[in-house]
């Protein structure tokens, strides 16, 4: 007897229910997978209870047991063992009943935090350890990237003839978070072969329902379910889920009026929901028919709103444009932020930018300081997001807020590590690289958030993404430039330049490239302060002339402060021949110096781009 024969038999099977819900409730906080080779009693003892409750079909312990998960804890060289003992383990417990090897996702809810070659890998070795163990079928579960679960499951297909449930996990009813169809996801993995295709975690069994009504019944496979027990909370630093047992008796009618024949739990449950389905279940024979929901979604975005101000990737490739960055002070008083502020905008830069907490430092939030700048000075702000301080939830919130004060220039920057800053305790988030930033930032601009929900309305924000041409290889910053502009950058700021040799090669390494660029130009104010820069800060390098030029005046702060205006204003001569764009850096909130670099590249500005047309 196997698996598909039962179920053309017109039956029902029983699924079992969470393996780490039960672990974590029991104290285990490490690593589940490897419970299969030091508490393998443990292990056998809740596979035991789910078969008690009624379970037909077990899976291994084995979700995360791949070389990409386990290598998280240090015990990559341990796939096979760990998947071994698995199967073992499950088999003991089982007797006469089904074993399927379960094999989890990888990407969870960021598509590009892992390639699909290094993915391959990864599952073709756990694949082969569950099959060398004869499991009785492949069970591919939490798949929240279809592009993922469709290539596992073309490789399990063409390496085995037994039973395959391929099961998709969902952020919103009825769609993966591709945007594609639940209906359409499934009938694609039918047609790739699966014999079970479904959903399993993330809802409970409501919003599962209420997908699987949009759900025809496959031409060849059957129908899984697997809900999550209720949506978890959080208690004196534990989680734990309420779901109630009673309920799943109730819902478990209603998922075989669905079509659902392979019904079992997800995080959450325990052996309690799953006798509750067999109980109502066990005897009865699934439906051959359903009426299928077609739910009319109303699909409504707005055009975004026109932006106050021409987007500066489409104003710097018609003029000399000149940004100034100010940092957020430290301390609540923002009287001399604001002084600066207003003399910038006289002074004719076209964007004030806002660093977000520069060297991971707490400083007043920019985005509240961006929309005074803009209301008060009528001055357009280029805020700085970082993938440091915030996770997936509040970037997303951060983005909506910005573009509900009108706030449309972003610049994406991965962000100094908490370990540098004032709080090397606090954590950095890092759910994102810049590059998905950028890629999460342009979404909004379509009207769709990360898991593909309608925002109601088109966001209007233009991407500024960093540029370090200081590093040896400058091809190699270069190679870094073109990737984010694939991801959807518009323009770049560089970091600060200290020589007219660096920019002319930057210039050389980037003509070629189509997205304009604001040259870094900082004033520097002492010798202490170059030497500062070029040891310590992460991608700035001085040269030794410049250096040396600084060192002249250690003991006359008022002469090296002039000499570095100097050297910028020599720098600005250079950068402004070869780049349209210029980006002034203000040190230690001293505005005066900026200011008078603005109104020296504004006073040039004329001159040089006459010369490059009659140059042209």
């Amino acid at each position: 007897m196997s698996l598909i024969t039962d179920l053309q038999q017109n039956k029902i099977l029983i699924g079992d229910g969470a393996m780490g819900t039960l672990l974590y409730s029991y104290g285990s906080d490490f690593c589940y997978e490897e419970l299969n080779l030091s508490q393998e009693e443990q292990i056998y003892n809740i596979h035991r209870a789910y078969l008690d409750a009624g379970a037909d079909i077990i899976q291994t312990n084995t979700y995360a047991a791949n070389y990409s998960k386990l290598e998280r804890y240090g015990l990559q060289d341990h796939v096979k063992e760990i998947n071994k003992a698995a199967v073992q383990i499950a088999r003991k417990a089982a007797h006469n009943k089904y074993v399927v090897g379960t094999i989890g996702g990888i990407r969870g809810i960021k598509p590009n935090s892992i390639s699909l070659d290094e993915i391959k890998r990864s599952f073709r070795e756990q694949l082969y350890c569950l099959l060398m163990e004869n499991v009785d079928g492949i069970q591919l579960e939490t798949y929240y990237d279809l592009e993922e679960l469709e290539t596992v499951l073309e490789i399990a297909r063409k390496e085995t003839s037994l039973p395959i449930i391929a099961q998709v996990s969902l952020q919103e009813v009825g769609f993966m978070q591709d945007r594609t169809p639940i209906s359409e996801a499934l009938t694609s993995l039918e047609n790739i072969g699966a014999d079970i295709v479904g959903l399993n975690c993330r809802l409970g069994p409501y919003h599962m329902l209420m997908t699987l009504e949009e759900v025809p019944l496959p031409n060849r496979a059957y129908l899984s379910a697997f809900p999550n027990a209720s949506l978890p909370s959080y208690t004196d630093g534990r989680f734990k889920y309420e779901g109630d047992a009673d309920y799943f008796k109730e819902c478990a009618h209603l998922f075989r009026q669905q079509g659902v024949r392979l019904l079992g739990g997800c995080c959450g449950t325990t052996p309690a929901h799953i006798h509750a389905f067999s109980t109502e279940l066990k005897n009865l024979e699934p439906v051959t028919e359903k009426e299928v929901k077609q739910r009319k979604r109303k699909i409504f975005i707005q055009s975004a709103s026109k932006p106050k101000y021409i987007p500066l990737s489409e104003e710097v490739t018609k003029k000399q444009s000149i940004i100034v960055e100010l940092d957020p002070p430290r301390k609540l008083d923002t009287s001399r932020f604001m002084e600066g502020a207003k003399a910038l905008k006289e002074a004719g830069i076209d964007a004030l930018t806002l660093a977000d907490n520069s060297l991971a430092s707490p400083r007043v939030c920019n985005s509240a300081l961006g929309s005074i700048v803009q209301s008060q000075l009528n001055l357009r702000p280029l805020v700085h997001i970082t993938c440091r301080d915030r996770n997936l939830i509040g970037l997303q919130s951060h983005l909506m807020g910005l573009h509900t004060h009108g706030i449309h220039e972003i610049l994406a920057v991965t962000g100094d590590p908490a370990s540098v800053g004032d709080f090397p305790g606090a954590s950095s988030v890092y759910d994102v690289t810049s590059f998905e930033l950028i890629k999460l930032i342009k979404q909004f601009n379509e009207g769709l958030s990360l898991s593909g929900k309608e925002l109601g309305e088109k966001t209007s924000f233009t991407v500024g993404a960093a540029f370090n041409p200081n590093i040896r290889s400058i091809d190699k910053a270069v190679e870094r430039l073109e990737k984010k502009i694939a991801y959807g950058a518009d323009y770049f700021i560089s970091q600060p330049v200290f020589s007219e040799q660096r920019l002319i090669e930057t210039y050389e390494a980037t003509k070629h490239i189509d997205k304009p660029i604001y040259i870094g130009i900082m004033p520097l104010t002492s010798s202490r302060n170059a030497e500062f820069l070029h040891h310590e800060v992460p991608g700035i390098k001085l040269s030794d002339s410049v250096r040396d030029r600084m060192g002249k005046y250690k003991d006359d702060p008022t002469q090296a402060c002039k000499e570095g205006l100097l050297i910028s204003k020599s720098l600005l001569d250079t950068a402004m021949e070869l780049f349209n764009g210029i980006y002034l850096i203000t040190p230690f909130m001293r505005y005066e110096l900026t200011v008078e670099l603005a109104q020296y590249a504004r006073a040039n500005s004329p001159s040089l781009l006459a010369r490059r047309s009659q140059n042209a």
